[in-house]
């Protein structure tokens, strides 16, 4: 697919990996749970993302997870990241396979280079010359430094190459002087409380941890501010991604699991690789959050 033909805004959903209780994959609840995601109405399917817990999976697993993503997208456009390796040829070779799995678009991070401009750049760009795919960035806090100067940013879309940019600053004026340089990219807005304001200051999408569980109420909003031009329902959407964000917050990613399973993928555990914990009083709480939302008909997801 040609960056032409790739479609860089609106809602990426991100795909979180269901574990085993020994850790190992439940691949067959990930396919089920990537089938919901793809009814939740995102644009795009971000499959080994921060919240798949990348980092503790193998490139063999990172390259099944996204070979199932894409089987069972229902078409839906998939992005994947593709250069976790830690060394070059590693990252060329993870490129290649990435490329096979018949994802549409694929994920750089920064890979902690972010305190060198001008490695940044020729590091990001002299990659990019192994693919004829879309490529989104990703300011990947899990390899600091990891946040890009707008100036960095701005050179490599004139590259022609970058479509977007996961940013993960957290701050409105940041997030301005990437837009002041993004061109024909899409600077996709990952802070939740920003959102609304990232938007009216011309981001053109998100990619954030709550649609790995809400992926419906991100669609709604970019619908209520891009389509139906209706700030005021959108304002009101974003304030309820905000109350869902705060009930998630504490535990993601294992928290944002146990809700996917009360929302009907019921063998999705919210085990992790990492050191999450949940325990029964942070269940409850998750479970009263759910219960709460059925009651007062606050919908976050498609049945």
């Amino acid at each position: 697919m040609s960056n032409k033909e790739f479609n860089n805004k609106g809602v990426y959903s991100l795909i979180l990996t269901p574990f085993n209780e020994d850790r190992s994959i439940n691949f067959e609840t990930y396919k089920k749970y990537v089938e919901w995601q793809a009814r939740q109405g995102a644009d795009h399917l971000f499959a080994c993302c921060g919240s798949s817990e990348m980092t503790t999976l193998s490139l063999d697993e990172r390259i099944k997870l996204a070979t199932l993503a894409v089987e069972h997208s229902n078409g839906m456009s998939v992005v994947a990241t593709a250069n976790l390796e830690p060394t070059w040829h590693g990252q060329i070779e993870e490129i290649k396979r990435m490329e096979q799995t018949g994802v549409d678009g694929l994920v750089f991070v920064t890979k902690g280079y972010c305190d060198n401009n001008d490695r940044l750049f020729t590091y990001l760009s002299e990659l990019s010359t192994y693919t004829d795919l879309p490529i989104v960035l990703y300011e990947f806090p899990g390899m600091q430094p990891h946040l890009m100067a707008a100036e960095v940013y701005g050179k490599l879309v004139e590259t022609g190459r970058f479509v977007g940019i996961k940013d993960t600053t957290c701050k409105i004026e940041t997030i301005k002087e990437k837009i002041a340089v993004q061109g024909d990219s899409a600077v996709l807005q990952a802070n939740i409380p920003y959102l609304m304001e990232a938007y009216e200051a011309g981001a053109r999408g998100v990619v954030a941890t709550p649609t790995s569980c809400a992926a419906y109420l991100f669609s709604k909003m970019y619908d209520e501010f891009f389509v139906k031009n209706d700030r005021e329902a959108a304002n009101y959407t974003h304030q309820q991604i905000c109350v869902l964000d705060n009930a998630i917050d504490s535990g993601f990613c294992a928290s944002a699991k146990y809700l996917v399973s009360l929302c009907g993928i019921d063998d999705f555990n919210w085990y992790t690789r990492g050191a999450h914990h949940l325990n029964s009083q942070r269940l409850k709480s998750i479970r009263v959050f759910f219960d709460w939302a059925k009651a007062t008909g606050f919908k976050f997801y498609n049945d």
